[in-house]
């Protein structure tokens, strides 16, 4: 039985659950995290000392950041194959993909894009820095939209790492109201990733409990 510390409406511990449910683990998620608290006690703190969420536990491992919870888990418990392979090879352009979603893709959205839509009242707003950053993000999914070509994943023909770090943003983009160009291609992938069953249950997560007053 594998805990998870943080908040269900945390993008991070979505992308961790989101995994966990493609693996097919057996988990304990306890809300950590902003409203909830918990994330500045002793208790937290001594198995995370950043007080951020996730945090998991498996057995008397400790982990902390995403990314690195979601490679421990699929090494682990996945089969070696697609989702993270064996072969060091093909893995390393798994993690590649991975970790442009991290340090740019997920990035570049969630503060930039996402906290100034729905986290920040409309009086406060940067309209200029909120055009740029739907910009930027827009030449991201230009990136996305090229690897994607006519396969059904980012790295082919199955569900991959990189799709969790990837995929995770995209309800959050395609929710909120902001302008949005004309892409097929990431509208059809967007519609593959609700067909999934864990990404239905641990992704498509109301985050009303994280709008700001006045941020309509």
């Amino acid at each position: 039985m594998i805990t998870v510390y943080g908040r269900a409406s945390s993008s991070n511990v979505q992308a961790v659950m989101w995994g966990i449910g493609e693996l097919g683990l057996a988990y304990e998620r306890l809300d950590y995290g902003l409203y909830f608290g918990g994330n500045d006690t002793p208790d937290y703190l001594a198995l995370n000392p950043h007080g951020l969420v996730p945090t998991i536990c498996d057995g008397d491992l400790v982990l902390w950041e995403s990314c690195a919870i979601l490679r421990y888990l699929a090494a682990k418990y996945g089969d070696g194959g697609a989702f993270w392979p064996a072969n060091p090879v093909a893995r390393a352009r798994v993690d590649m993909w991975a970790e442009w979603g991290k340090v740019s893709f997920s990035r570049d959205f969630t503060v930039p894009i996402f906290w100034a839509r729905v986290r920040t009242a409309a009086e406060d707003r940067d309209g200029a820095a909120l055009t740029v950053a739907l910009d930027r993000f827009d030449g991201y999914l230009g990136h996305l939209e090229a690897q994607l070509g006519d396969n059904p994943y980012v790295m082919g023909a199955d569900l991959t790492l990189a799709d969790i770090v990837i995929g995770h943003v995209l309800f959050r983009y395609f929710d909120i109201d902001i302008p949005r160009k004309d892409r097929p291609v990431i509208a059809a992938y967007y519609a593959r990733l609700q067909g999934r069953a864990a990404f239905r249950e641990h992704v498509m997560v109301s985050y009303e409990v994280l709008r700001a007053k006045g941020a309509d």
